[in-house]
């Protein structure tokens, strides 16, 4: 979707005037047509009740709902109701939700970017993130300020570190999108009966380009083997569908092998509804803004807006997002191109998501119809926000300056685009109205620092005029420690907007230098995605270097927070931080993994030069993990018997294979810590080429003191160990696996698996036509 920034208030004021607010139907006091349907009845089965409501509808009412921007149906009590609401990581700005100018749902309380919650590898604070997101929604919701769906997450892989929006992913590793994706949407969809709000799982699939080398995303054409198809971009989606249940996904701008995503049959039906089983709710899918527009406008994939709007619901999606009025659904039907049963089925998906997050029921019936503005930033949400960001905050480099002892009399200045208020980059993407914003000078102010301050660039190269550096050094020369707050906003990196370097850019770099040459106690705080930070590692007087993403409204506070100890540093990388020349050396276009002859290979699995490797982090303190003694106390395990002990297991992958004690022992003698115990699977099974290791297990250990030892427990499945064929297949082989904990590795524990290789799941194979043809081509007559 277009990025919504500010000037988005003005759509949603125009979605206000023309819709009206989103009202719950009146099922005691509406109309008759509507107290009398069997959509008012809660005693009856929400797919009962969508039936019914749809086939009261006439055609008319039920063409003019099959868009975002559903107008309702005035006869039967229903007012509009937009589908566009966004929540990334808060209540943010889109068309379907309002913000007042002051007052009441004025603001919302505004979290870490999910690259930095993730990067915490705490999946406790994901869902606890996640709702008290879904408790501002739904406030927002029960007030008439937005509707009961919300399109986040985003859960494309983060492979490609040019991509303008991988700050909004939770990284490059699948597995721990995986992890993510189940504490959010428990989060955001709740445990009741009742949904708390409908959480979107985006983007359908294999989407992560934006704007480069002269191709846009809505034309985009991603060729994707089999093999990556499954082992890399869909298991984040197998999560959300098949395991988490959520209740709605958004198909992506691309084409994925010739066909448009929301025209691809074989993704959304084949894959999604038939072979994940996301059918048990009727859940429903909706397009990306205008990517139906773009199957005439921009894939060439046929020839009119009515041909393309019924390809798409004929296809599997059920609501189309337009931005404007640009959808030829009524041409699609006077041209007889649309059934009325497919228009029908997906007005029953639609609504029988929002009966089950009662749209219909009374509101004294629902556990979440009395969350008001009161649950909106309250103090605990506040306090949140902060552990959002500083608990995934990743130290880079510390030469012992950190955490910082600082009194009264120590002057620091504070230096960079974001170092003050006046600067809301800390936000990110997909923000909305935070109640405050809390920037670096002004936590360093309340902690009663004395603070000099100066702005400095963000994109601009050495060859601009220079309106920074004399003021920068200035503020340097009179304090005793400088501290740099660089990176990347979203002028550099967004929607719409990939990177061409993953260097810094250069007049930033240039006045770190300036500082740095200085001599003082200097340290980097880096905003957004990954720099190539090669000579701020190399320059010894660059004393310490944090990455703190977008860390959301109170970002101040919580780099502070780190920078003085408040909260020692535990977060890892969760991506790789690559060196500059690497985005010379493979396109954007490549959708591949592995190393080839144009490709030196993606993520940390088949990439082996990075400046730090994905899953890398520093601590104020010194930990020494070890797997516990008995850990594969086996050694040997016989694949055939380890199948026989899944009986009744319905997904295989899923079935347990054991569970691994560690320790982790604190060998510091000053500061307690949190550490992240990742632990990864290597070795020469299966299919060649094989990877470098892959993730297989992570866990946040909490509070370990100095001196103690604190156990815990990772639990592998059969899944985690196997790995997929050139089909598509995921299998289990037999080999010698090696268990690596922590990065860069620090112990080791091995097994082996015995007998014949075992397939644990068949995928589906894509039809021979995926390409232009796709069973579409009566629809597409004039191609």
């Amino acid at each position: 979707m277009k990025h919504p920034v500010r000037p988005l208030a003005c759509l949603s004021l125009l979605s206000t005037s023309v819709l009206g607010r989103m009202a719950f139907p009146d099922c005691v006091g509406g109309p008759e047509v509507l107290t009398t349907n069997l959509v008012c009845d809660t005693t009856a089965s929400p797919a009962g009740r969508a039936a019914a409501l749809i086939s009261a509808w006439n055609i008319t009412e039920k063409l003019a709902n099959l868009v975002d921007k559903s107008l309702g149906a005035p006869r039967l009590g229903l007012g509009a109701y937009d589908w566009w609401n966004e929540a990334l990581h808060g209540v943010g700005w889109s068309v379907g939700v309002v913000f007042e100018p002051e007052g009441e749902f004025s603001h919302a309380t505004s979290f870490a970017s999910p690259i930095l919650l993730s990067a915490a590898f705490d999946d406790d604070l994901v869902y606890t993130v996640a709702d008290a997101i879904s408790n501002e929604a739904r406030a927002y919701s029960n007030f008439g300020h937005a509707g009961l769906d919300y399109w986040t997450p985003n859960i494309n892989p983060f492979k490609d570190p040019r991509w303008g929006r991988g700050s909004e992913t939770p990284g490059e590793d699948p597995f721990r999108i995986k992890g993510y994706v189940k504490a959010l949407i428990e989060g955001l969809q709740g445990k009741e009966d009742i949904t708390k709000v409908i959480a979107t799982c985006k983007h359908y699939a294999a989407y992560d380009l934006e704007f480069w080398g002269g191709i846009k995303r809505y034309e985009f054409d991603a060729i994707v083997g089999m093999q990556d198809l499954v082992e890399y971009y869909l298991p984040p989606f197998q999560q959300c569908a098949r395991d988490s249940k959520v209740k709605s996904i958004m198909c992506s701008y691309n084409s994925v092998n010739g066909t448009p995503a929301c025209a691809s049959t074989y993704l959304m039906e084949t894959v999604l509804r038939d072979f994940w089983e996301w059918t048990d709710e009727s859940q429903y899918i909706t397009s990306d803004c205008n990517a139906i527009l773009n199957f005439h406008e921009d894939h060439n994939y046929t020839t009119t807006a009515a041909q393309s709007a019924a390809i798409s619901l004929i296809s599997g999606t059920d609501t189309i997002c337009e931005v404007g009025t640009n959808t030829d659904i009524t041409g699609a039907w006077d041209q007889e191109l649309l059934p009325e049963e497919v228009i029908d089925q997906a007005l029953r998906r639609m609504y029988e998501g929002l009966i089950r997050a009662g749209y219909f029921d009374p509101a004294d019936t629902s556990p979440y119809r009395a969350l008001s503005w009161k649950d909106v930033n309250t103090p605990e949400a506040q306090a949140l926000a902060v552990r959002s960001a500083a608990e995934g905050i990743v130290l880079k480099k510390n030469d012992g300056l950190l955490p910082l002892k600082v009194d009264n009399a120590t002057s620091i200045a504070l230096i960079g685009f974001w170092a003050d208020a006046t600067n809301i980059a800390m936000l990110g993407g997909y923000a909305g109205v935070p109640s405050y914003y809390q920037a670096p000078l002004q936590a360093a102010k309340k902690l009663g620092y004395q603070t000099t301050s100066a702005i400095g660039p963000v994109k601009q190269n050495t060859l601009d005029p220079d309106t920074w550096t004399e003021a920068a050094l200035a503020a340097a020369n009179e304090s005793d420690i400088v501290i740099y707050f660089g990176g990347n906003d979203m002028t550099v990196e967004a929607e719409e907007l990939d990177r061409f370097s993953i260097a810094w850019p250069a007049a930033q770099l240039a006045l770190i230098e300036k500082l740095s040459a200085l001599g003082k106690p200097f340290i980097v705080v880096e905003l957004g995605d990954q720099n190539d930070d090669t000579s701020l590692l190399a320059d010894d007087n660059v004393s310490a270097i944090l990455w703190a993403g977008f860390p959301g409204q109170d970002g101040g506070t919580a780099v502070f927070d780190v920078l003085t100890g408040k909260t020692a540093p535990a977060g890892r990388l969760p991506t790789t931080l690559y060196p500059a020349e690497y985005v010379d050396q493979v396109p954007m276009t490549d959708m591949s993994l592995r190393p080839s002859e144009t490709n030196p290979g993606r993520t940390y699995k088949w990439y082996d030069d990075a400046v730090l490797p994905f899953g890398f982090g520093l601590h104020y303190t010194t930990f020494e993990p070890s797997f516990a003694p008995d850990a594969f106390a086996a050694k040997t395990y016989d694949i055939a018997a380890l199948l026989a002990a899944c009986d009744g297991e319905k997904y295989l992958d899923l079935c347990p294979f054991a569970t691994v004690g560690i320790s982790v022992k604190n060998t510091g003698n000053t500061t307690t810590s949190d550490f992240v115990a990742l632990a990864f699977l290597a070795g020469t099974y299966g299919p060649a080429p094989h990877p470098i290791k892959e993730l297989a297990a992570y866990t946040r250990v909490k509070a370990v003191a100095p001196g103690e030892a604190k156990a815990a427990q990772l639990g592998l499945t059969l899944g985690d160990l196997a790995r997929v064929d050139a089909l598509g297949n995921t299998v289990l082989y037999p080999g010698t696996y090696e268990l690596l904990l922590d990065v860069p590795t620090r112990a080791t524990a091995g097994f082996e698996l015995v007998g014949g290789e075992a397939r644990l799941i068949e995928f589906p194979q894509p039809p021979a036509d995926l390409g232009e043809g796709n069973g579409h081509e009566k629809y597409t007559p004039e191609r």
